[in-house]
């Protein structure tokens, strides 16, 4: 568990040094970038080794059949993780796309796995995304975007979604955890 704890603790620490420090991290250049994607990588490593070693504390028991609608969020969540990509129609209406989907990939995991390697992984993460959106708020207004690709960008953001979806459920399945049996209890 401590890795995980680590993992999460460094993720932290890596997206919000901008905020934080910001003098310290321009002063830094391109080093900084870097060093902070460096920092990142560790950081996903010891969560992956550190969820995947933990013991299984239980916390509390999902509702059967919730896993229909982790399903459905995870589906929406990869969306809005290709919304600044595609620059779609959400693209010139939401200021965090990508935050707010790894708030519903947290939430739908949080449905799903009921045990303290899961609350701590999912629930650190997501509660990151929430504290990241109120950090980029308190820096300044939003500058709109006042151009995209429009129902193109759509168009190109629903089809990565089903293939990165449907990749992610077999990497899911192939781990043991598969996302279609509606439930995990």
């Amino acid at each position: 568990m401590t890795l995980l704890i680590f993992g999460i603790i460094l993720w932290w620490a890596a997206h919000l040094f901008k905020r934080i420090a910001p003098a310290q991290r321009a002063a830094m250049g391109d080093r900084g970038k870097g060093l902070v994607a460096l920092v990142l990588i560790v950081s996903v490593v010891l969560m992956v080794i550190g969820y995947r070693s933990a013991d299984y504390v239980p916390v509390y028991t999902p509702v059967p059949g919730i896993g229909h609608l982790n399903n459905l969020l995870m589906l929406i969540s990869i969306f809005l993780f290709g919304v600044g990509g595609t620059k779609g129609t959400l693209y010139t209406r939401m200021r965090h796309p990508m935050l707010t989907g790894t708030v519903l990939w947290s939430i739908a995991h949080l449905l799903v796995n009921g045990d303290l390697a899961s609350i701590l992984l999912f629930g650190g993460l997501g509660l990151w995304a929430l504290t990241a959106m109120a950090a980029i708020n308190r820096a300044g207004p939003w500058t709109r975007p006042t151009s995209g690709r429009g129902v193109k960008g759509d168009v190109m953001n629903f089809v990565g979604t089903v293939v990165l979806y449907a990749i992610i459920a077999g990497l899911h399945s192939w781990l043991g955890h598969n996302p279609f049996l509606g439930t995990y209890a």
